[in-house]
């Protein structure tokens, strides 16, 4: 099956989707399909995907988003594909993967960043005006809209609920298909090194409960919440409670106001690291109190190697945790006294191990092989579709 994959970028430091989509090629590429990826990232093909470049220039991000779906376009004309499956949302897919959520929700998940509702409005009034938001709203409310529909695949029932929410589309149009993280296999004794070298580079203790934070938006992701928390009292009379914040932000804000609060000795920003797994492993709890991940990958990752984590129900992954068994779930990243109440409850050892050990097995069936051939499966059903089509006429 020749399978064309439509994603703007790939470059894995950009974040979870690029990842995820790279290692799904990989996967689809080793059950027989032939993947070809139209991106603008110029890299060269493997042996697992061929890659396209789309040469789109310089200039705004609305013109070569723009000029990106145009130059698909045409590409699509001239080379023929079973299937063609979108992560961009373009008109032309057989089958659209919004793995960033749908762009309402996106864009709503972003006025609630705004603390008063004065800054909710002008955001409000900046989103609409933004073109790059009108163009990918536009497009991808041409895609859901059109007839026949397109077949999507959500990468949680959050990203379902938004499908059906936002543009009323067809239930039985859409596949959920949980996000894929592959287990980690890592030995104890390399886990356990870890542990040791990571600590000792920040001055910790073994016994220290340390928070662990990882984003590339620290705002949006909730960073600055966790600060908060760790000012809370029940927190602070627990003594040893350390934050490690991993990712390439800019910390200045974060930095200050942990300084502000008495924290400045207590919250170390790591940077971005090629070594995310090694500091789930030195870490106790994963704190990711988000205000929109539509499947976060990050929190998936910190489960299979086995840490608990607190995360908000405006993450798709959080249907992975039951309260108290893996970890918890808070209704929003706003509602620190929650955020600071499940901190303390994790930093009862016996509990945190609990939480630890089932942590793994919420998610052992959700690998990225299971993930490609599920997908495989909906290739098929969408050619039958097809297929049926042609013969009725």
């Amino acid at each position: 099956m020749n399978v064309a994959l439509v994603i703007e970028r790939i470059e894995a430091w950009r974040g979870g989707a690029e990842t995820s989509t790279v290692q799904f090629a990989r996967h689809l590429g080793s059950i027989g399909c032939n993947v070809t990826v139209v991106t603008m990232t110029d890299v060269p093909s493997t042996p697992a995907m061929s890659i396209v470049p789309i040469k789109v220039g310089a200039g705004w991000r609305a013109a070569r988003t723009w000029r990106f779906v145009r130059g698909a376009a045409k590409y699509f004309r001239t080379h023929q594909f079973d299937i063609v499956h979108a992560i961009a949302p373009c008109p032309f897919a057989d089958v659209y993967q919004p793995r960033g959520g749908t762009v309402p929700e996106m864009l709503s998940r972003n006025l609630a960043l705004r603390p008063s509702a004065v800054k909710r409005g002008l955001k409000w009034v900046g989103q609409r005006a933004d073109l790059k938001y009108r163009l990918l709203a536009g497009l991808e409310k041409r895609l859901l809209t059109r007839r026949p529909a397109p077949w999507v695949i959500a990468i949680s029932q959050y990203v379902s609920n938004q499908l059906k929410r936002h543009y009323g589309f067809d239930a039985a149009r859409i596949r959920l298909i949980f996000n894929g993280v592959d287990p980690d296999t890592s030995p104890a004794h390399e886990r356990r090194r870890h542990r040791i070298e990571i600590r000792r580079q920040f001055g910790l203790a073994d016994d220290d409960l340390v928070l662990l934070a990882v984003a590339h938006n620290f705002r949006l992701k909730g960073v600055d919440k966790m600060i908060q928390a760790m000012a809370d009292g029940r927190v602070r009379e627990l003594g040893n409670v350390f934050a490690i914040i991993v990712g390439r932000d800019n910390p200045k804000n974060l930095v200050e106001r942990a300084a502000a609060t008495g924290l400045a000795d207590r919250v170390f920003f790591a940077g971005p690291s090629q070594r995310v797994s090694a500091f789930f492993h030195a870490a106790d709890v994963l704190v990711h109190p988000t205000y929109y991940d539509p499947c976060s990958r990050v929190v998936l990752e910190a489960m299979a190697a086995g840490l608990p984590v607190i995360t908000t129900r405006y993450n798709g992954a959080a249907e992975r945790i039951t309260d108290g068994r893996e970890g918890y779930v808070i209704d929003c990243p706003t509602d620190l006294a929650a955020l600071a109440d499940r901190i303390a409850r994790l930093a009862d050892a016996d509990h945190r191990r609990h939480c630890a050990q089932a942590a793994p097995a919420a998610v052992e069936q959700f690998t990225v092989a299971r993930h490609a051939t599920e997908v495989m499966r909906l290739y098929e059903e969408v050619l039958r579709d097809r297929n049926s089509r042609v013969t009725d006429r």
